[in-house]
């Protein structure tokens, strides 16, 4: 499936976007960030979406051509047919994606569910990975959390968030005024708020990931067992750890050890949010990591 609309980006990469057929019939959006280099794709946290990589994207155009999807139920990809946001999902869409584009050892970026969505494709269709930069996987050794709806905190604070707002820049505006966005780049806060929200007519905006999805994909984070599988997992992966020390920072060292060709890296000025607070950075120690370039 292919359809290409653009350009759509306003921090300094022109985007255009493919339309991708995953599985349980979802439609993707998978947007171009362009670049010059090899193919690079980038995937984004839950309740996030594809778009807030383009800081980054800019900062890796010298180096790399990225690509960034939309996962289901996020930014411009369709939900799930069955309505399970099982963490299985991602990793279909990220193989979908990867045939869609005819890649063959992929160089990959993830953040949070993003990293995790990455390790299980990986899993799923062993060697289809060249190199993994995976910034606070969510993936976690032994109960990893649980599952059960209603009683995950992160899932809860999610059903708490406020969807609309008169307009984007009321929305920016709250945002910007508070952790975690408030600690963003301005044009990283610029790219979430700008393609986060769709316009309701005579009603302002309101999140294109519903409160309720975001809810329903953290409840479902606890139960994707890929950390039991790492050791199957044979490319080299950078496995980055945040200096904020919640539990994705810590189990961040975890995942590096279990991994056969693993490696920590700590960036301590960064929260869990690192990507959008430090783009520049973030590009940096990728570029140095997947491309073997100076940091």
């Amino acid at each position: 499936m292919w359809e290409v609309t653009g350009p759509r980006c306003q921090h300094g990469t022109v985007t255009t976007t493919h339309r991708v057929a995953s599985t349980d019939g979802v439609v993707l959006a998978l947007h171009d960030l362009g670049g010059d280099g090899p193919e690079v794709l980038l995937c984004h946290p839950t309740g996030f979406h594809a778009l807030t990589w383009a800081p980054v994207a800019a900062a890796l155009a010298g180096v790399a051509h990225c690509w960034a999807l939309d996962f289901r139920g996020h930014g411009d990809s369709t939900h799930p047919a069955s309505g399970s946001y099982d963490w299985h999902g991602p990793a279909a869409d990220v193989l979908a994606v990867i045939d869609h584009l005819g890649l063959d050892g992929v160089r990959a970026v993830g953040h949070s569910m993003g990293g995790a969505a990455l390790l299980l494709a990986e899993q799923a269709r062993p060697a289809t990975m060249a190199g993994l930069w995976l910034y606070e996987p969510i993936v976690f050794p032994a109960a990893e959390g649980g599952g059960v709806p209603g009683s995950n905190p992160m899932a809860d604070r999610a059903r708490r968030r406020k969807a609309t707002f008169p307009s984007r820049a009321a929305a920016r505006a709250n945002y910007a005024a508070k952790p975690p966005l408030g600690r963003f780049r301005a044009d990283a806060l610029d790219a979430y708020v700008e393609h986060g929200f769709r316009d309701v007519p005579g009603d302002g905006v309101e999140l294109r990931c519903a409160p309720e999805v975001e809810a329903a994909v953290f409840e479902r984070g606890g139960d994707h067992g890929a950390f039991a599988h790492l050791g199957e997992v044979a490319c080299p992966v950078t496995v980055v750890a945040s200096g904020d020390g919640a539990p994705p920072s810590w189990a961040a060292q975890l995942v590096a050890e279990a991994l056969p060709h693993g490696r920590s890296l700590t960036m301590e000025q960064l929260t869990h949010f690192g990507p959008m607070e430090d783009p520049d950075a973030v590009a940096a120690a990728i570029a140095a990591d997947l491309f073997d370039l100076p940091a």
